[in-house]
This record gives structure tokens, C-alpha cells and sequence, in this order.
């Protein structure tokens, strides 16, 4: 399965977006580290000077006479994120019984204290962080004070939060201001895709501004020159076409009378001859169909001739004209009788909607009127889906595209069909019909416009 490339719109905004994600993502990362060790930085220094205050206290009540250790150390001002202990002579002391106090000071902080110097040291507590800070005191006492950091560490991923907020939505103000940009940037790009649809559409006139993009005026030049030159071959040669049309309609005139007279005198001829000259008149009456509709196709770009036309019973008119009943006509609620078209022009394409229908389709089943469009159902093979645009292509008959043999078609009824359409800013298309068989439709854009 083919993958549809990203646009260019895309891509430019996502990379303003990856460019914004890693900006601010380095800058709250850096943010983050140092608001993390400055206030990790400062709850150390805090915690050194409240120990040092609470065992000044301890070691002033530890040189009187038979100190009682557990109110000595009910007596500090602790709080309840801070835990005391003392280590004197061997054994752990605490403002409650815990037999597992000496686990809670790591064995490197007490070898440390042992000799007599100050530290501290990061721990988990209860599966908390927690800070631990040992003081030596008079003798073999050594003062330990536990302070919690959980307060901390859920201000720090408070601040892990916004910050990543933070992160986020500038990420999505890059795409944002990246989708601003080449919305503006690709404005100009925008008018040439316009310009180009519109002379894809038969809109020759359509030419770019060389001064609204300065940056963009070379390219505006040549699409305009490119523009230009495809008018002026176009008018070549639908020229030519109208000039050998009407060149060759004077002795095709004449080769017409003579064959007339020929053909009503076969009976006196032999049967070869007799065969030979209906064999002529069918040619020479094809090569003046043919003549015709080159010559209608050589006007069809001309602009449409809108007026009232009262379409419903002008489709009946051409089924008449084809021997066909006028109940064929089949009407959809709520369409109007009157339409603003090119009378001569609907006429014909809804005529060679029906002799394609007859010609290929096994004849027409419904003519039906819609609000915009018109359509013929047929009952014949139907056009496969691969040929259902080339069908209205010049010199292609039939139910399948590209066959150019022998018939009694020009194959030109269907390009004059989506000539007439576009005339009128509508277009000619063809699909398969609910039971079988084909539906052409003819779309008139605008038909109520007064």
C-alpha cells in the first residue's frame, strides 16, 4: 500500500514543534537541576544548623550527674518530620523504643562520627528521602538527627509538572507559529494552484499578479507566459479545426447531391454497383456528421448563451425527436420547469446523451431531470471504472474507452457532451446504473441564476 507523503505544511510545523520541544525541554531541565540543588542546598544547610542547636542541648545535658537520656531528648523541639537520636556508650537511644535505630545510620556516617567528624548523608527512610546529619559529642556520644525531605521532593515534581507543562504547551505554540508561517508563506502558492485549476477548468484568462510576491516573480512570468502560449495554440487550433470543418462542408455538399442522385438510381444499376454507391452515401453522410461536430467542438469554448428555458419539455422534445416516448422524461420533486442555459447547447448534449444510449447502450431506459443535472440511464454494458474519464475524450466510442475501430459514431458526441458542460461551468461524468448499465450525467452549475 502506497503511503501519502506528509505536506509540506506538516512537516514545516511539526519541526517548528520538535524545535520548541527540545528548546524548552533543555530549559527545564536546566531550570529543574538548579532549583533542585539550590533547594536541596539549602535544606542542607538548615538541617546542619538545627542539629547543631538540638545537640548542644543534648551534650549540655549529658555532663550533669545521671542524665535521664529519654526526656533530655522529649525536650528538643523537633516537629514531626525530624528524628532524633543519640549513640552513647554502645548503646542507641531514641524518644521511642526502636530496636532498629542503629539501622537507620549508615555505616559509613558512623565510622565517620566514631573519629570525631561531623557529616551528612542522604537516605531513604520508611521508603521516604530523608536527610541524616551526625554531630560528636563530649566523649563516645555521638548526636544523630533525621530530617525528612518528602516535602520537598513533592515540591520538586510539582515543579517537574509545570515545567513539563510548560514544555508542552511551547511545543504546541511552535506548531501553532509554524502553521501561522506557512499558511503566509504558501499563500502565493496557493494563487498559482488556484490560477492553474482555473485554466485546467477553461478559464484561459486566468494570469498571476507578478507584483503581489516580488520573491515570486519569476515563477509568476512564466506561468503567465506558459499561459499564454497555451491560449494562443489552443485558438490555433480550434482555427484550424473550424476552417477545414468549413472548408470541407462545400464538397462534402456536393459529394452528398451527387451520391443522393446515385443512390435513388441503384435500382437500374447492377448489385455491385448498387452496393457500392449505399456503401458512399453512408460514408459521405458519417464524414458530414463528422464534419459537423468538429465544427461544433471548435465552438464549444465560446461562453454559454444563458436564457429562461423550460428544460423539463425540452427533454421531452428530444426524446420525441428520437421517436421515443415523452414519458421517458422522468422529473425529481422540487425541480423547477424554467432554467437559466444555454438553450442550443443542452439541447444537443442531452441529444448525444440519448444516440449514445441507442448506439451502445441498448437504448435509454430514463431521461431523467434533477435539480442541476441532467441523466440518462442506459441498459447496455456499462463503462468500467478505469475508462469512466477517458470516455469523454475526443474519437473514443463506445462503452470502452480507447476503442477507435469502424461505426456509425464520430466519436466526438461525448467530448462535445462535456464541452457544453463545461461551457457552463459544470462537467459531464458517467457511472454505473442500480441493476446494470450506465448513467451519464450533465451538470449545469448555476441553472436557477436569473
Amino acid at each position: 500500500m502506497r503511503v501519502r507523503p506528509i505536506g509540506l505544511r506538516a512537516r514545516v510545523s511539526a519541526a517548528f514543534a520538535l524545535g520548541a520541544l527540545i528548546l524548552s525541554a533543555c530549559v527545564s531541565l536546566v531550570s529543574y537541576e538548579s532549583t533542585r540543588n539550590t533547594l536541596f542546598a539549602e535544606r542542607e544547610r538548615a538541617a546542619v544548623r538545627a542539629t547543631y542547636y538540638d545537640a548542644a542541648v543534648v551534650g549540655a545535658g549529658l555532663t550533669g550527674a545521671e542524665p535521664n537520656i529519654l526526656e533530655l531528648l522529649r525536650a528538643l523541639d523537633t516537629g514531626s518530620d525530624r528524628y532524633v537520636l543519640l549513640h552513647l556508650d554502645g548503646q542507641w537511644h531514641s524518644r521511642s523504643a526502636d530496636s532498629a535505630a542503629d539501622i537507620a545510620v549508615p555505616q559509613g556516617l558512623q565510622e565517620m562520627t566514631a573519629s570525631g567528624e561531623a557529616g551528612a548523608q542522604r537516605i531513604h527512610r520508611d521508603g521516604r528521602p530523608a536527610l541524616i546529619v551526625g554531630i560528636p559529642l563530649v566523649g563516645s556520644a555521638v548526636f544523630y538527627e533525621i530530617f525528612s525531605l518528602a516535602e520537598l521532593q513533592r515540591t520538586l515534581q510539582t515543579l517537574a509538572l509545570v515545567l513539563t507543562a510548560v514544555a508542552i504547551m511551547v511545543a504546541a505554540a511552535g506548531a501553532a507559529v509554524g502553521w501561522y508561517v506557512t499558511r503566509h508563506a504558501l499563500h502565493p502558492l496557493t494563487a498559482v494552484t488556484e490560477a492553474a485549476r482555473g485554466i485546467a477548468g477553461g478559464d484561459l484568462t486566468t494570469r498571476l499578479d507578478p507584483d503581489a510576491e516580488p520573491d515570486l516573480a519569476s515563477l509568476s512570468a512564466a506561468f503567465n507566459d506558459m499561459a499564454d502560449q497555451l491560449s494562443r495554440r489552443l485558438e490555433r487550433d480550434r482555427r484550424f479545426a473550424a476552417d477545414v470543418s468549413h472548408e470541407l462542408r462545400s464538397p462534402l455538399q456536393t459529394l452528398e447531391a451527387a451520391a443522393s442522385v446515385l443512390h435513388k438510381r441503384r435500382d437500374t444499376l447492377d448489385e455491385r454497383s448498387a452496393s457500392a454507391i449505399t456503401l458512399v452515401t453512408a460514408e459521405i453522410s458519417r464524414f458530414q456528421a463528422l464534419v459537423n461536430d468538429l465544427l461544433e467542438l471548435a465552438r464549444s469554448d465560446r461562453p454559454a448563451h444563458r436564457e429562461q428555458v423550460d428544460v423539463i419539455e425540452l427533454a421531452k422534445r428530444v426524446c420525441r425527436s428520437r421517436d421515443l416516448p415523452a414519458d421517458l422524461v422522468e422529473v425529481a420533486p422540487g425541480v423547477p420547469r424554467m432554467w437559466w442555459v444555454d438553450r442550443r447547447r443542452v439541447e444537443q448534449a442531452l441529444g448525444n446523451l440519448i444516440d449514445n444510449a441507442n448506439r451502445y447502450g441498448g437504448g435509454p431506459t430514463v431521461v431523467r431531470v434533477g435539480a442541476g443535472f441532467l441523466e440518462v440511464d442506459d441498459e447496455g454494458p456499462g463503462v468500467a471504472e478505469k475508462d469512466r474519464v477517458t470516455i469523454f475524450d475526443r474519437f473514443v466510442r463506445g462503452p470502452a474507452a480507447n476503442f477507435r475501430g469502424a461505426g456509425d459514431g464520430t466519436g466526438l458526441g461525448l467530448a462535445i457532451v462535456a464541452g457544453h458542460a463545461a461551457a457552463h461551468g459544470g462537467g459531464a461524468s458517467v457511472s454505473e446504473r442500480p441493476g446494470g448499465g450506465a448513467r451519464f450525467r450533465f451538470t449545469l452549475p448555476g441553472f436557477e441564476t436569473t
